[in-house]
Order: C-alpha cells, then sequence, then structure tokens
C-alpha cells in the first residue's frame, strides 16, 4: 500500500471521523428519542451532514493519484478507533445527556484535526484542501457549539443529588 504524507494521512483521518460521527449520532439518537424526542431531527441533520463530510473527503482522496486505498484504509482505522472510544463511553446505562457528552468530546476532536488540516495545507497550498476545510470546518464547530449547549441544557434538568 501507498506511503502517506502526513496531509494525506489526516485527510484519511477526518474521513474516518465522518463516518465514526455518523454512527454516534446515530447511537445518541437513540438514547434521545425516548426522554428527548425534539433533539432527534438535530442529530439527524449532523448525521446527514456527517455523510456529506465523508462523501466530500473520498473525492478529495480520489485526487490523490494512487493513494486513495491507503488514505481510506487511514480512515477506516480512525472510525473503528471512534467506535471504540463510543463503545466504551457509552453502555446500556447512557441517557441522553451521556450521549451528548460523548458527541462533545467526538466534536471537539472533528473541530482540532480540521484545523490542523487547515494549518498543514497552509505550506502545501492544495487550493481542493483548502475549498474542503472552507466548507467542512465551521459545520464542525456549529456542531460542537450545538452539542455543548444542549450537553449544557440537559445537565441543567438533572437533580445533581440524585444517585448516579
Amino acid at each position: 500500500m501507498a506511503e502517506l504524507t502526513k496531509i494525506e494521512s489526516k485527510i484519511g483521518e477526518v474521513t474516518g471521523l465522518a463516518m465514526a460521527a455518523q454512527a454516534a449520532t446515530k447511537k445518541v439518537s437513540g438514547l434521545a428519542k425516548k426522554e428527548h424526542p425534539e433533539l432527534v431531527s438535530r442529530l439527524e441533520k449532523m448525521h446527514d451532514e456527517a455523510a456529506e463530510t465523508e462523501r466530500r473527503c473520498t473525492e478529495l482522496a480520489g485526487t490523490f493519484e494512487g493513494k486513495k486505498t491507503a488514505i481510506l484504509e487511514e480512515a477506516r482505522t480512525t472510525k473503528g478507533k471512534g467506535a471504540d472510544m463510543m463503545s466504551t463511553y457509552l453502555d446500556e446505562d447512557s441517557d441522553a445527556l451521556d450521549g451528548f457528552e460523548f458527541l462533545t468530546m467526538a466534536e471537539a476532536g472533528e473541530v482540532g484535526h480540521w484545523s490542523v488540516l487547515k494549518a498543514l495545507n497552509k505550506k502545501a497550498g492544495s487550493a481542493e484542501i483548502r475549498q474542503l476545510v472552507a466548507w467542512a470546518l465551521p459545520i464542525q464547530q456549529s456542531h460542537l457549539r450545538g452539542v455543548t449547549e444542549t450537553s449544557l441544557e440537559l445537565a441543567s434538568e438533572d437533580d445533581p443529588n440524585a444517585p448516579a
């Protein structure tokens, strides 16, 4: 398999995070729908945006001659790490707040990875990467703000003295 540069590897990572985000939003939707059905449409929108991010990233990966397979393998590895984190953090006792706390961590990671890709591309100067980052980073920042706000709203509804 082709050896990847740092920027190609980072493209694989953000692709994998988009894949993992689709699974995470689906899982958290399941946690939220019973107690907080009003949150499901927001999670579905995030899921759809993650799917579009994956599509655009995969399209970009195809522009690196002889590297698409390796970039997508990096993506699958990253997706697997995200799935491991999710299964560790969210168990059968998890509720909507737990789900949104997990999404807060996950979205912060996505914002960080997209920001690093942007920084790497300052030297690389790829117009295609610049366009993708300009599209994706604001979406990820919006997701982070949204899940953080929702976590805080859900926490404010909780009884802090109730048994964990």
